[in-house]
């Protein structure tokens, strides 16, 4: 049975049964996510669709892809209302953490000497990306930017993550690459790959929402939403 994704708001996060491992899961899984995205940019093989978009316009405005990604996400989030997605404490710091992120694997990781080693970070970017954004979704605390659309849409559409997170990435890649972003075979392998590896890793480090302010958490059919028992 699948573990439901809560909704819940910024009150109940911050009262809400095994916050540290929370905060610990969404803490590495947004690391390893900012890493994993500058290592796809490093293999030279194309930037993840998102990133595409970032670096399109970080280059024509003389930035850096962190600061852009950093940038649209508070954009993004605007997404939000007509999604009634809740703001949490996993979506500030993913919209900051992110950036930060990238522009520190950026830094740090050399770009790809060659096709050999550009095709293994390509697949180790991907798959990481796919482990580490379930870990962060997985933690309860409220999606980041662009996961909002994807679990916002999922739990509106009721329909699985792996193709919300596919169609999206296509629409923002199409953007991308109207703007003159790096695309590349790691961008559709990124594209058509990530959805699927979020679907497979979720169960497995999603932490169910037991308690909410110390009472147990009852649900009903209509609403996936949270509410502690009297």
């Amino acid at each position: 049975m699948r573990t439901p994704l809560e909704n819940l708001s910024l009150r109940d996060q911050l009262r809400v049964d095994h916050l540290p491992s929370r905060l610990l899961l969404l803490m590495v899984g947004l690391t390893g996510f900012g890493l994993s995205l500058a290592v796809l940019l490093r293999s030279g093989l194309g930037g993840a669709p998102w990133d595409v978009l970032h670096a399109a316009l970080a280059e024509r405005i003389g930035s850096t892809v962190g600061i852009l990604s950093i940038t649209v996400s508070f954009v993004v989030l605007l997404a939000f209302i007509p999604l009634r997605q809740r703001v949490g404490i996993g979506t500030v710091l993913n919209a900051l953490w992110v950036g930060v992120s990238i522009d520190i694997g950026m830094a740090l990781i050399p770009a790809a000497p060659n096709l050999a080693v550009a095709s293994a970070m390509m697949a180790i970017g991907v798959i990481v990306n796919g482990i580490t954004a379930a870990m962060y979704i997985g933690a309860q605390l409220g999606p980041g930017a662009r996961d909002g659309l994807m679990t916002g849409l999922s739990r509106v559409l009721d329909k699985p993550v792996g193709p919300i997170r596919i169609a999206l990435e296509m629409a923002v890649l199409g953007t991308g690459w109207l703007l003159g972003g790096p695309i590349g075979v790691g961008t559709a392998a990124y594209a058509l790959g990530l959805g699927p590896v979020i679907q497979l890793t979720l169960p497995w480090v999603t932490i169910p929402v037991r308690t909410v302010r110390g009472q147990p958490v009852a649900r009903t059919a209509a609403a996936g939403d949270p509410v502690p028992e009297d």
